[in-house]
């Protein structure tokens, strides 16, 4: 594998399981409040076995660079940079523990609506998303391509769960943070009605 591919595969490793690990513990989030570190564990190994087998079993189909076209590589490497700044800029605005979900697990904490939390409502998501795509347009695969679809619709599915359970520990608070804050861009596309 050329050093390319080394980098798409990290991106993948570190993006794909988040929301797989989220899709473990949101549908069952009071039983996982009770057991946290068992969350953890339980997610995190899971989610990130699954992929890992995944990258392993299916690597030559996956790193195909030697193709790519370097202003793919170019606006890919740009987009999975852009991620990077993303996640310092959420580590910084969160802080490390709020970062890797601890607060939602225990069900505490206060709504962030500051610094990217005051432009988008999900960051730490759109960053993930340009990653992903970045990704997909230096590995220029196919496979990876089909898997970028379905990651992409298991994080809107993640992201649901999400802000109902936001809904429901914030009330009105988050609605009225839903109605003021975009998803996942710093505009809307057409106007919201209201």
């Amino acid at each position: 594998m050329r050093l390319l591919d080394w980098l798409v595969a990290l991106v993948l490793f570190f993006q794909l399981p988040i929301p797989l690990f989220w899709l473990i513990l949101h549908p069952q989030i009071r039983f996982w409040r009770k057991h946290v570190r068992a969350g953890y564990w339980v997610a995190g190994l899971a989610a990130w076995g699954m992929v890992a087998l995944f990258l392993f079993a299916f690597h030559e189909r996956l790193f195909l660079s030697e193709r790519t076209p370097a202003w793919a590589v170019a606006v890919g490497l740009v987009l999975m940079a852009s991620d990077a700044l993303v996640l310092y800029r959420v580590k910084r605005d969160l802080g490390g523990p709020r970062l890797v979900g601890h607060t939602e697990l225990q069900g505490g904490g206060e709504l962030a609506t500051h610094g990217l939390y005051a432009r988008v409502r999900h960051p730490r998501y759109t960053g993930m998303m340009f990653a992903v795509l970045g990704a997909c347009l230096v590995a220029d695969s196919r496979l990876l391509w089909g898997i970028a679809a379905v990651w992409w619709l298991l994080a809107l599915t993640a992201i649901s769960f999400e802000e109902r359970e936001l809904r429901a520990r914030f009330g009105e608070a988050y609605a009225a943070y839903s109605r003021r804050v975009p998803r996942f861009l710093p505009f809307r596309i057409r106007p919201r009605e209201d």
